[in-house]
């Protein structure tokens, strides 16, 4: 499949706007051809950053947006008086439809809002999730969520367990992702009282493969496909996760630098420990898909750097191709048909019924 994929970069979001953005970009524009790039910021400064590098210009938009909404601002206020922002601007493209998907570091609260209040949720969906491949021994696995929906309900994760199937179905090519729900211990009762909600509807949910509670330490061991939380938990895991691979990976450099039998040794072991580690560079894998969506969101890190923003405009290429969005709706097209049934099916039981 050739079919171009428009993707709109937030050139002016996070800590190394707009060189990152724009150097990433440019690398995914190069290493595929159905990319077709649009960056929003403020023209001059882009065009100015674009002329560091070569590339095929047919291929690149630049869209003026003067404003930057930056980390610290009230979410709701700046996406309704920041018209020109980047970020704004950027999601109103795939709003009307000139866009196929939009990239930010930006403001993950302007993000969330923004994506919600102008991309909009598909119809049915009740909250729209974040959700990040983390890497583990047996691949990749789906957290969701990890910072959309920190209040969520019982049936908003069993949803997120049912969209965070289809999207490692489609994208993963896993055909019966395992569901784990994430949980202080393996056992039924265990956990508050959301967790204790949700077990039972999730083991009866026939649309998804649970295995059952799923403890944090076992998340990287890959005991499970889609780990399934709400958001304050997930945003927690997540940032863990980041923080225990950025210091074991600062360790273990230092100790192989300590001493010159550990510098010996560290070259011997150099092939196998960089595919090791390389296996857990979550950066590797793109940023966190909004899912839920009209069109597709991507939130990659504040502090994401050009290979970061290179992989998450590769990533929207699969998303398209498989068309996520459109399996989600099937799926809650044939859902809300299947509740219609049962209600007319109860009603025509109830006039049969003799008073």
């Amino acid at each position: 499949m050739n079919e171009k994929v428009r993707v709109v970069v937030d050139a002016m979001g996070g800590d190394y706007a707009p060189e990152e953005p724009v150097k990433g970009a440019l690398e995914a524009l190069q290493e595929d051809s159905r990319i077709e790039l649009i960056l929003t910021g403020p023209e001059a400064r882009i065009r100015s950053e674009l002329s560091r590098y070569t590339y095929e210009e047919s291929r690149v938009k630049v869209v003026d947006a003067p404003e930057v909404i930056e980390t610290g601002e009230p979410p709701v206020k700046a996406i309704q008086t920041k018209k020109n922002s980047s970020l704004v601007v950027g999601l109103n493209l795939v709003h009307k439809g000139e866009a196929d998907a939009f990239v930010s570091s930006g403001s993950t609260g302007a993000v969330l809002v923004g994506g919600q209040a102008i991309v909009k949720k598909i119809r049915g969906i009740h909250r729209a999730p974040l959700a990040p491949l983390l890497p583990t021994a047996n691949g990749v696995s789906l957290l969701i969520d990890c910072g959309a929906s920190v209040d969520a309900r019982p049936a908003h994760l069993v949803q997120f367990a049912v969209i965070g199937s289809i999207y490692m179905k489609s994208v993963l090519g896993i055909q019966n992702p395992r569901v784990g729900l994430v949980n202080i211990g393996v056992e039924e009762e265990k956990g508050n009282a959301l967790c204790k909600e949700t077990f039972p509807l999730l083991r009866e949910c026939k649309d998804i493969n649970f295995i059952g509670n799923v403890e944090a330490r076992d998340i990287a061991k890959g005991v499970a496909d889609v780990y399934v939380t709400e958001a304050f938990v997930g945003n927690v895991i997540l940032k863990m996760y980041e923080g225990v691979a950025s210091t074991l990976l600062h360790e273990i450099k230092g100790a192989i630098y300590s001493s010159a039998r550990s510098k010996i040794g560290g070259l011997l072991i150099k092939p196998a420990l960089k595919s090791t580690l390389k296996k857990f560079d979550a950066t590797a894998y793109g940023g966190a898909p909004l899912l839920g969506l009209k069109g597709l969101v991507v939130k990659t890190h504040g502090s994401s750097k050009a290979v970061e923003f290179k992989n998450t405009v590769l990533q929207c290429i699969q998303f398209k191709e498989e068309d996520v969005n459109g399996k989600i709706q099937e799926f809650l097209a044939k859902e809300s048909a299947a509740r219609e049934s049962g209600r007319s099916d109860a009603s025509a039981s109830a006039a049969g019924d003799p008073q």
